[in-house]
This record gives C-alpha cells, structure tokens and sequence, in this order.
C-alpha cells in the first residue's frame, strides 16, 4: 500500500539526508532542513500524496500522529546540551524583541484593516483576529480563534491557505541563507560568528559516529528521558483537565528538559542535538508533503491573498525597525519573528540554519509566551476592529 512508502519515506529519508551532509559539502551548503523541505514538496507534486478516497483519512491520521510526536520528542533532546545561562544573559533583548514583534503585528494587522475594508472580504474583522492569532503564536492560536470567532469554514480554509503558501515561501527564504540580511541590517558579532565556526564544525550537526554502539546506548536513554518529558507534560495536560493541551504539554517538556540540562551527566550526553534534528527532519518532511500548490489557484479572491502578504511584509519591516531601535541582535530577531510566525516547532531548524544554537531557548521562550497570549490577543483586536465598523 502507498501509505506503507509514504511512512518509509518520512522514517528513512532523514537518515539520508544526514548522511549526505555529513558526507558531501555540496549537501551540507545546503543545510539539512532544506534538503528535508525540498523531499517533501517533491512528494507533494509527484502525485504520491494523492490517496485513493478510502485511504485519505489513514493518511491524516498517520500525518497528524507522527507531528504530535516529533516536535515534543526532538525539543528536550535538542535542548539537553544547552547552557542555558547565555539565555539569562540576554534575557532583556529577548523580552525586547518579543514585545516589538507582537505591538509589530498588531499595528500591521491594523492597518491592513483599514486598507481593505473596502474590499469584499466577508467578515473581515474575523479574519484579521485569525492572522493575529497566527502570528503571535501559530496553528493552535489560528485553530482556537477559529471556534472563539466562529469563523465560516469556507473563509478559514482560504485564509489558511493562503497564508501557509506565503508563510512557507518565507521560511525557505529564511533557511537558504535570508538571515544574513538581517545580520547586515542589525548588530551581529561577525567576531564571535567565526568563533562559533570552530565549535560548529566539531558540535553543531556533526552526525559522524552517531550510530556508534557507545554513543547510540547513551542515545536511547536520552530519546527515553525525552520521551518520560512527554509522558509527564501528557499526563499532566490530562490531570488539569484540559486533554492533551498542546501549550501546557510544550510548557512542560520544555521546563523538564531545560531543569534536565542543568545535570551534567544528562547535557554531556553526545549528539542529542543531532538526535533531535533527525526528528525535526521528519517534522519537516511531512509538513512540506502537505504543500498544496494547486489550492491557491482554486479561489478567486485575490483579496485575501494581498492582505496576508501585506500583513506578512509590513510586520517584518516594523519589527526589523524595532529592533534596529533597541539594538536587537541578529540572530535573536530572526528566530524571534519565527518563533511569533510559525510556533516554537520551527525554532529549531531556523537555529540550525544559522548555526547559532545560543537563540534555541530565545525563541522557544518567546513562542511559547506567543502560543499563551495569541487567542486573547486575536479576540481583543477583532472585536475592536468589528466596533471600529
């Protein structure tokens, strides 16, 4: 059955890709998520994802179990082998750049109201509380405001579709090396970049002798504490009564493995930040597979599509500005507006592309504050923009 290759594809494929990077510096210019990102939109126009109509819900289903599972499985590894003092250290920035990036939003979505309320986009207060909620904390903000707005269905899926086509676009963009416009326009220690080289070249995605018997055993106890991290983040969404509450269960995992790190013979564990990228690489093939190109051809409302793209640019540029103000670094910007755009999922890759893993628990943190105050946010402004008329 093809569901039986599509699961093999998404398993074996991220082994590969690690090997090729590892081995080939033509692959390892590329970077590993990029690699993982194009092998999924490949699969998406090859026709491979097109599912006969009675094996289309096994299909979601398959999808939507295995990115439950990554992301939560690859944070505690990847954050095991962080010190995560350097955080304290630019805690003010960070907390800086977290409030630029959400009053970034808020003034764009604004405006972009008022650009085109003219237009025929029904309810258009409804969809700008949507954007807002996605981006100051992504899908679990954009699905929440959904059923608090009671948004129609029809306007949800064009507004997601939509934006997930521009916001993808963006991601590349960032992952093939956009970041380094940013580092032009904002400080960046190009010193301590070139120092961060030589620990990168021995420590940062260096996959080599991961398979080895001594370094895979201490592996499986890290992947078993990560997995303990998720069992006690579940259990404890499960006991306040809330399901399985992705915000609490993130919030957990993440405050069990940042504690965790602070044991030495836990954060000196080899590769569980390379441990952690292969389950990332699997986020990422899977969520590129979804890519549905023809569904932006399949409604006319060209309106919907120019507010979103103003809305995407515009943020960008204020937050750019607020930064440049309060003298944000770089790196700390980028995975900021990421971690604001896209949720705390898609931190790790970004980091990983910039080979500046001192942003990690940044971003992270701030997704994390965006996934707790998106939904109110999203409300509050639509509801003042449905006032304002």
């Amino acid at each position: 059955m093809r569901i039986y290759l599509i699961a093999t594809i998404y398993v074996a494929v991220p082994i590969l890709i690690m090997y090729l990077f590892q081995r080939f510096r033509f692959f390892s210019k590329i970077g590993t998520v990029l690699l993982a990102y194009a092998v999924g939109i490949v699969m998406a126009l090859s026709g491979l994802m097109k599912m006969p109509q009675e094996q289309t819900a096994a299909l979601s289903t398959l999808q939507e179990w295995m990115m439950n599972l990554t992301v939560p499985i690859a944070i505690p590894l990847m954050l095991f082998s962080s010190h995560f003092v350097l955080w304290f250290k630019t805690l003010k920035k960070t907390m800086a750049t977290l409030a630029a990036g959400i009053v970034s939003i808020l003034i764009t979505v604004t405006i972009a109201y008022l650009l085109f309320r003219s237009s025929d986009i029904p309810e258009l207060w409804k969809s700008c509380g949507l954007l807002v909620g996605m981006y100051t904390g992504g899908t679990l903000n954009f699905v929440s405001l959904k059923t608090a707005l009671r948004v129609p269905e029809d306007t949800y899926v064009l507004v997601q579709t939509f934006e997930m086509a521009l916001t993808f676009f963006f991601l590349l963009f960032i992952l093939s090396g956009g970041y380094k416009l940013f580092r032009k326009i904002l400080p960046h220690n190009s010193r301590e970049q070139a120092n961060n080289k030589i620990e990168v070249q021995e420590t940062f995605e260096d996959y080599s002798g991961m398979f080895k018997k001594g370094t895979f055993g201490k592996l499986l106890l890290a992947l078993a504490l990560s997995i303990a991290c998720l069992a006690l983040g579940a259990g404890l969404s499960m006991a306040l009564g809330a399901g399985l509450n992705e915000l609490i269960i993130i919030l957990t995992i993440t405050t069990l493995a940042i504690a965790a790190s602070f044991v030495k013979k836990i954060r000196e564990i080899p590769k569980t930040f390379e441990f952690g990228m292969y389950f990332i690489l699997v986020f990422s093939i899977i969520i590129a597979s979804m890519f549905d190109v023809h569904a932006l051809f399949s409604r006319t409302s060209l309106n919907i599509m120019g507010m979103i793209a103003f809305i995407l640019v515009f943020s960008v540029l204020l937050h750019l500005l607020f930064a440049k103000i309060f003298k944000v670094e770089a790196d700390l910007f980028t995975v900021s507006h990421i971690a604001l755009l896209f949720s705390p999922p898609f931190v790790p890759p970004v980091a990983a592309a910039m080979n500046n893993r001192k942003v990690l628990v940044n971003g992270i943190v701030i997704g994390l504050i965006g996934y707790a105050v998106g939904t109110y946010l999203g409300v509050l402004l639509a509801e003042i923009l449905k006032w304002i008329g």
